[in-house]
């Protein structure tokens, strides 16, 4: 096993629907991050609780295409000062990862790749200075923004802080009472704390104050910064967006049609992470 390969235990799991799930795992000592990376988690299924009281230890053992370490990325939800690691996950049907995972049980242990990945982080942001920040996710991209919510840097540097988090039911807008709270929990532990602005959207059901559009059309018929109340302007705004594959391009395309550019080396506006 690899020097950066770690053992981890699963402290707690939330099920927000059939096919999202939360959950917490202890935080090695040694292992740091900035809020927006993420790690490479490894799941073995024949090593879960859920396959020993099935089959039983013995049988388990003996099953070779259960005994095996399988790899993927996920950001991390938890802020870089939390003591334990917190991830958000969607289960894809026959994905050789997350249909295992969805079987975890406290108790269980994970492997974690105490190597961050990932420049979803408000440092590569050099020009324009911090002013506006817009994060937009759906689904399980909204865990890296989370991370970003409960660092107090983020509430200091900033003047306006726009979450816009899409979703197709009101079941998958997961972490709302979490949300909700952030203002309080964390800009109020700063002086002039940037003001928060979380904007709900639900497309395929009604849902009293949230926007129904998809991002793409939400930007550029300015839906979105209307209901934000500030511009989304080339000379202070930056922009992240992280979820569904689709999302980030067609949302970036718009970002661009809007005068946005991509950040390179430091400058410009759109910063994008395309994984679930």
């Amino acid at each position: 096993m690899s020097d950066n390969i770690q053992t981890v235990t699963v402290l707690s799991k939330t099920t927000w629907t059939p096919n999202l799930f939360s959950f917490t795992v202890t935080r090695p000592d040694s292992f740091k991050f900035t809020a927006g990376q993420f790690v490479r988690l490894g799941v073995n299924p024949s090593q879960l609780s859920y396959y020993k009281q099935q089959t039983g230890e013995d049988a388990n053992a003996a099953d070779d295409s259960l005994d095996e370490d399988i790899f993927r990325a996920y950001s991390i939800v938890s802020s870089p000062f939390d003591e334990v690691l917190e991830f958000f996950s969607i289960v894809i049907p026959d994905g050789a990862f997350t249909s295992q995972l969805q079987h975890l049980e406290v108790g269980d242990e994970l492997l974690l790749n105490t190597m961050p990945f990932g420049f979803l982080t408000l440092a590569r942001y050099q020009k324009p200075e911090p002013k506006d920040l817009w994060l937009l996710a759906t689904g399980t991209g909204l865990a890296p923004f989370l991370s970003m919510l409960e660092d107090l840097k983020t509430w200091e540097d900033y003047d306006h802080i726009v979450l816009a988090y899409s979703a197709r039911s009101v079941a998958e807008l997961a972490y709302i009472d979490k949300i909700k709270s952030l203002q309080e929990e964390f800009g109020s532990l700063v002086d002039d704390p940037a003001k928060f602005i979380f904007i709900p959207i639900v497309t395929r059901e009604p849902l009293e104050g949230a926007l129904t559009e998809r991002l793409p059309k939400l930007l550029l018929e300015e839906t979105l910064q209307q209901r934000a109340g500030i511009p989304l302007d080339v000379d202070s705004a930056h922009v992240m967006l992280c979820g569904n594959p689709d999302m980030v391009e067609d949302t970036k395309e718009a970002l661009k049609t809007l005068g946005l550019v991509m950040n390179r080396r430091g400058e410009g506006n759109i910063a994008v992470e395309n994984y679930w």
